[in-house]
Order: C-alpha cells, then structure tokens, then sequence
C-alpha cells in the first residue's frame, strides 16, 4: 500500500472519530433552542477548557503560525502576546455576562446588549457584524483543512476537495448536536492538537538542524532579520512598531468579544469554572511555542517556497517520519482547522436567527432550530466559495475579522460596568466606529504609521459613545441595576 494510501486512510479515521464523537455528544443536550445555542447551561470545567482554548486556537495558528515564523519572522510572536493578554479581561467579563444571561435567558451575544439597550437596529447590526467577521474567520478553518489534505495526498485530494470533506462532516454535527456536539469534539480536537503540537515543535528542530539552539544559530547567521522585532512584512520589508503593537492591541480588544467564544460563558455550569478556565488558558497558549518553532526549521532548509501556509505538511514530508506517524500529525493539523470551525458555523447560525431574525419576526422553538440548521449550511456554502481563493494569507484573514469584532468591546463594557450608558450611545458609538474601521480596511494606506484599521475604529468609537450616553436621557436606575449591580435584583 502506497504511503499517501495510508495518511489518506488515517485521516478519514480521524474524520470518523470526529463524527461519532459530535453526534453522540449533540444526544447530551434538550431539543430546546437553549441546548441547541447554550448546551442547557451545563459545560463543566474540562470541556469549557478545551472549547475555549481549540476555539481560539485554529488553522491561524497551527497552519498560519509557523508560516509567519517561516516568512515573517519575529512578526508570528504577535499572536502568542493577544493570546495571552486577550484571555485575561474574561476572568471579569465572563462570570458577570453569565450571570446576567442565565438570570434573563439570554443564549447570545446581542441578547445581552439589546437587553440592556433595548433597540431591535441594535441587534440586527450586532448580528450583521458578527456574520461578516464569521465568513472571513470560517473561511480560514476551510483552507486550512484543504492546506493540509492537499500537501499529504500530493494533490491527490485538491484543496477544494479537502475542505469540502472535512467541513461536510462538520456541518453533519453541528446540525445535529449543536454546541453539545462542538463542546465535546473540542475536548478531542484540543487533546489531539496540543499532544501533537508540542511533539512536532521539538522533533523537526532536532532532525533538521540538531536542536532548537543550533536552529536558531544557523538562522542568526543565514537569516536575522527574521529574529529581529517586530519582523517583516509579507513583502519582506520590515514590519512597522505601529503595525505590530496595534496587531497585538486590536486582537487582544477583541478576542474575548468573539460572539462565538462570548456565547460560551451561557453554557458554563457555573461562574467559578469561567474564572477557572481563564486562570488555566495560559496553559494552552504554550503550545504556540512549538508551533512557531515548526515555523522556524523549515528557514534555512526550504528556500522560496510560494505558500507559507504549506510549511507545516511540507515539512512533515520531507523528513523521515513513519508513514502512520505522519497520517496523526496530518490529522492534528485538521483538529485545530475543524474545531474553530465547527464553533464558528454554530455561533453564525444562532446569531442570524436569535438576533437578526427573532426580534423581527416571532418564532417557535421548532422554527428557530430548522433555520439554524439551514444556516449553518448556508454560511459554510458561502464560506467555502471564499476559501477557494489561494492567494489569501490564513493569518492576514484573521486580522481582518478582528478589526470588526473589536468594535463590540465597548457597548459590551458599557452595558455590564457603566450606568450612564443609553441605547443612543452605544448604537451611535458602534456605527461609527464600524465605519471607520470600514474605511480603513478599504484605504489601508491612509492609516498612520500603519495602525490596524480597528484601533483607528475604537479611537472613535468610544468618544462618540461617550459623548451620546452624556447627552441623551439616562435609563431608569432599575433597569441598570439588573445589568450593572454586583448583586442584581
């Protein structure tokens, strides 16, 4: 049997693992919308471990990582500083949203935000906002899974094939088990990735350069300006401070804003194992470490090659690993592709339905769980059109998203930490932030000293929220109460 026969064979066992493991997790939760969006509330420290840390952690990193240490350099450590920094507002974030939202029902991120600026426009931005930084963020995960099934099979299976198959079996969990299902295959994927992660990062040093310290000798020597802060651009000029420090800042801003990964403290059992999953995920960010160090081997041993992104597979090949061996790493590889994804086609469906439909138009709970189910498809269909596009860096798409996801940062500390806050100020506040950043994504040239589109946004977004909330009537004290009091009534 030839050895793309048995990498193919064992990632369609991964694969199969995978589905069974989604389908008998989705059996966990009720048919209410509540288990389908919120898991009945009932995610316990293990799995809120694993579904934060695979969620955040996706193909950007394990496929997109080390093609910025190979390409860029220096520049990849950006995403081990937000990864670190972005967890730590949820320590206080994550309990208070929860508590709110188990109180008065909500299973969303809009929910909580149109709860306490009560405006049905408000939610259906929130919700457009959402999807539009989604379709960008799921696209990543897709190419991913395609990166990896077409480097292994030698173009045996395309990357349009390889995505549609891996995401085929995403869909078929989610639509069935909703984010039970993606709670539980997390657990897996993460387990998986993590394992496989820290074995590669030290295996591919040691055989290709004899060591992590002589890798990085040869690469002073041939190549340093790749171990020179903050690195270099994707043309290979040096990257800017400006465009680095703002990198870090916007992701860090918005990686807890994620709706996805926002929606997961409504599924915790309890605000002690919120606060517990925060304080144990700089345990999972290590594994940035050897990522970047898969990254950084394949400097001085693989010269020009076109698609950074392939450095991973690329290099999996070229050394004399056993054929079994390299099927399991292929497949850790798509557990990190798959398990962003799958919480990602969730959240979309639930955030169009819950906040962009519901308020609109009444619903019943059978009706709202059929259009999830449609939409998730939907959303993976346009997703993947997206992800035929080959000249799209993973990472370049990441940053993208996160200029957009950013400007829900403040309406959501303002609902949860400042009274004076009104409906006026955070909608105000929010479109014209949006709009700048827009702008700016549109007309990256005009940015000063090359600042991320999303700072540009934030810096006016919160004067305008501000300064409206002042000027406008405040909401009753009543109302606040229930959102912003340490101890609601």
């Amino acid at each position: 049997m030839s050895d793309t026969l048995v990498i193919t064979g064992v990632i369609a066992a991964y694969l199969a693992l995978t589905l069974w493991v989604g389908l008998r997790g989705g059996r966990r939760s009720s048919a209410s919308v509540t288990g389908y969006v919120a898991g009945d509330r009932q995610f316990g420290l293990l799995v809120m471990y694993f579904v934060t840390g695979a969620t955040i952690f996706s193909a950007f990193a394990f496929l997109g990582g080390p093609g910025w240490a190979y390409s860029r350099g220096a520049a990849a450590f950006y995403i081990l500083s937000y990864a670190v920094l972005g967890i730590a507002p949820w320590y206080a974030l994550g309990p208070r949203a929860a508590r709110v939202g188990r109180r008065m029902g909500f299973v969303t991120q809009a929910q909580l935000l149109v709860g306490r600026f009560p405006s049905r426009n408000l939610s259906a931005l929130v919700a457009l906002l959402s999807v539009a930084a989604f379709i960008p963020y799921i696209t990543l995960q897709m190419r991913g899974a395609g990166i990896v099934i077409e480097a292994v099979t030698g173009g045996l299976v395309p990357l349009w094939a390889g995505a549609a198959v891996a995401y085929g079996i995403v869909m078929v969990y989610v639509l069935v088990g909703g984010v039970t299902a993606v709670g539980w295959t997390n657990t897996l994927q993460g387990i998986f990735m993590l394992t496989l992660a820290w074995i590669l990062g030290l295996y591919l040093p040691w055989v290709l350069h004899g060591g992590v310290g002589p890798m990085f000798q040869e690469i002073l020597a041939e190549r340093p300006e790749l171990l020179e802060v903050p690195g270099l651009t994707g043309g290979g000029e040096p990257w800017s401070w400006g465009a680095y420090s703002s990198a870090i800042l916007v992701s860090a801003v918005g990686l807890c804003m994620w709706p996805h990964l926002f929606m997961k403290a409504f599924t915790a059992k309890d605000e002690r194992t919120i606060r517990r999953t925060v304080v144990l995920m700089p345990t999972f960010s290590l594994f940035l470490i050897p990522v970047f160090l898969i990254g950084f081997a394949g400097v001085t041993v693989v010269e020009g090659l076109d698609q950074p992104d392939f450095i991973l597979p690329h290099l999996i090949l070229s050394v004399d690993l056993p054929v079994l061996l390299v099927g399991l790493f292929c497949a850790g590889a798509l557990s990190a592709s798959m398990s962003t994804g799958d919480a990602l086609l969730h959240a979309t469906a639930s955030v169009v339905v819950e906040d962009g439909i519901r308020p609109f138009r009444p619903l019943s709970e059978a009706t709202q769980r059929a259009l999830m189910r449609v939409l998730v498809v939907v959303s993976g269909a346009v997703a993947y059109i997206f992800a035929l596009d080959e000249d799209q860096s993973l990472v370049v798409l990441l940053l993208s998203s996160y200029g957009i996801i950013a400007q829900l940062a403040p309406p959501i500390v303002a609902a949860l930490y400042w009274r004076r806050a009104t409906t006026a100020g955070a909608v105000s506040g929010l479109v014209a932030g949006s709009v700048v950043t827009l702008f700016f994504f549109l007309r990256p040239e005009l940015s000063p000293f090359g600042i991320h589109e999303g700072i540009l946004g934030l810096v006016i977004h919160l004067p305008v929220l501000v300064g409206v909330s002042l000027a406008t009537r405040p909401q009753p004290e009543e109302h606040t109460r229930r959102f912003v009091a340490r101890t609601p009534t």
